[in-house]
């Protein structure tokens, strides 16, 4: 090959240009036009959690999303399905697609209880959720969603950060990334965990992924203990500590979280100084004892059944008046029976996790309804799928998962309530009227709260990454 420009050949010239001065030059050229993001972590204000005026009009100010780890039943819980009882038991050409693969025939498990209608707009709710059906006129149903994935882990995090795949940042993060925090003494992102552990993935459902840490959820408890142990890590050096010691000691200090020095020590010390923000803060937040017993009543705190759940909602209420953002609320956890699972005895299964949150959920909508809080704060309820209309097994009423097609619903934060959208077919197996992505379900909550979903980016490999991806998505407008 012929060479030219110093010994070089013409490809290896334009290669070491471009990885040499030339590409600052053109790095340069390219910022001063605009080219690069303006919302790059380089250009992040000082507090990245620092509140910020939505760029559209906004409907809500905060969400709280309960999220049904396992995959709760369509059609045992929002989605009537009539003629299911009558083909209970019958072998029926239906495709399927759940972690047993592919099939096309199935013997139907027909619905295992009662529905009956309630509210004003005689929504139709199973027996399993006689609470919540009494909050029917303050809920919108979306009985039409699909995903891609009929896994636990890759559904998860496609309904959390919108990517089958992990590293990406979590809906939360782009909430608070695009608000900030009203609460600089709280994180603007907190997560609640079911007592009998976190959900598969783990940490990756509330990642940040490749935005600033200060975007995360951070996982509390709804006890006396709501942040863990502030003790410093083993390790740590005299220098950090002392360092520590000092800046904890100073009056008014200047929050760190955004310094553009980003020293190791630095952002160490401002993790702490968060720590122990939240830690002097915390326990006041998750404090019941000024709450009336009518309230804690109405959550079902002091109750055996659903007070872990019930505290859980109650926290996050008082969260919401303490300006944090996103307050994402785990029912289930660990593995099999101990999540909505229900691969085995459905009835068991249901009975259970319905029965410990019924009445918490409902407590808390009808709790924020009567403050005035439900105007601006969106609940969300749902899993990371649904379930087959036929049994997994030869015997038994286990339903395998199911992401062709499944209900969540929403309610506040200019939600429409008394309201039902999209349809499965008659079984229940698929969407087959107003299908809707889960990215729908992200755009909708980021323009209630006042946030274009397809303008919402972070610069980041080359593009600006966007919750709703590239090819971007719209809301429910049916919903809204």
């Amino acid at each position: 090959m012929r060479r030219n420009f110093c010994g070089r050949t013409r490809r290896e010239f334009v290669w070491e240009a471009g990885a040499g001065f030339g590409a600052t030059a053109l790095t340069g050229l390219l910022s001063a036009d605009g080219f690069f993001n303006r919302a790059s972590a380089a250009e992040k204000p000082k507090n990245p959690l620092a509140p910020k005026k939505p760029p559209l009009p906004a409907k809500a100010k905060s969400v709280i999303f309960i999220f049904c780890y396992g995959g709760p039943s369509h059609i045992d819980t929002f989605d009537y399905k009539p003629k299911m009882y009558d083909l209970d038991g019958k072998t029926i050409e239906v495709k399927t697609f759940g972690r047993g693969g592919h099939r096309n025939q199935g013997r139907v498990v027909g619905p295992k209880w009662k529905f009956k209608p309630y509210g004003k707009c005689g929504k139709m709710v199973s027996d399993l959720f006689p609470n919540i059906g009494q909050c029917v006129d303050d809920i919108a149903f979306v009985h039409s969603f699909y995903a891609e994935s009929p896994i636990h882990g890759s559904a998860m995090l496609m309904m959390n950060s919108g990517r089958i795949l992990s590293g990406y940042p979590a809906l939360g993060s782009w909430v608070t990334y695009g608000l900030g925090s009203e609460n600089e003494n709280f994180p603007g992102f907190v997560v609640m965990l079911d007592n009998k552990g976190g959900p598969i993935s783990g940490p990756k459902n509330w990642s940040s992924g490749f935005m600033p840490a200060a975007y995360q959820g951070t996982v509390i408890r709804a006890d006396k203990t709501p942040i863990h142990d502030l003790a410093l890590p083993e390790g740590t050096t005299a220098e950090v500590r002392r360092a520590l010691l000092d800046r904890l000691n100073e009056k008014n200090s200047e929050h760190l979280l955004g310094r553009r020095e980003n020293t190791e020590l630095d952002a160490r010390i401002a993790s702490y100084e968060l720590a122990f923000n939240m830690q002097k803060h915390a326990p006041e937040a998750v404090d019941f004892s000024k709450e009336t017993k009518e309230t804690l009543e109405l959550y079902g705190v002091g109750e055996k059944r659903t007070d872990d759940f019930g505290r859980k909602c109650l926290l996050a209420r008082r969260l919401v008046e303490r300006g944090v953002r996103f307050i994402q609320i785990y029912s289930g956890g660990a593995h099999n029976d101990d999540n909505w699972d229900a691969h085995g005895d459905l009835v068991k299964n249901h009975t259970k996790h319905a029965g410990d949150t019924d009445k918490p959920i409902a407590g808390l909508l009808q709790d924020l309804k009567r403050r005035g809080l439900l105007d601006s704060t969106i609940v969300v309820w749902g899993g990371e799928f649904g379930r087959q209309p036929t049994a997994e097994y030869a015997q038994g009423t286990g339903r395998d998962h199911n992401s062709y097609g499944f209900t969540m619903w929403l309610a506040g934060g200019g939600i429409k309530g008394g309201v039902s959208v999209g349809e499965t077919d008659e079984l229940g197996a698929a969407a087959v009227k107003d299908r809707f992505h889960v990215k729908n379900l992200h755009a909708t909550i980021l323009t209630q709260m006042g946030l274009d979903p397809n303008k919402l980016s972070y610069f980041y490999g080359g593009l600006d990454q966007k919750l709703v991806g590239v090819e971007g998505a719209d809301p429910i407008h049916q919903i809204i």
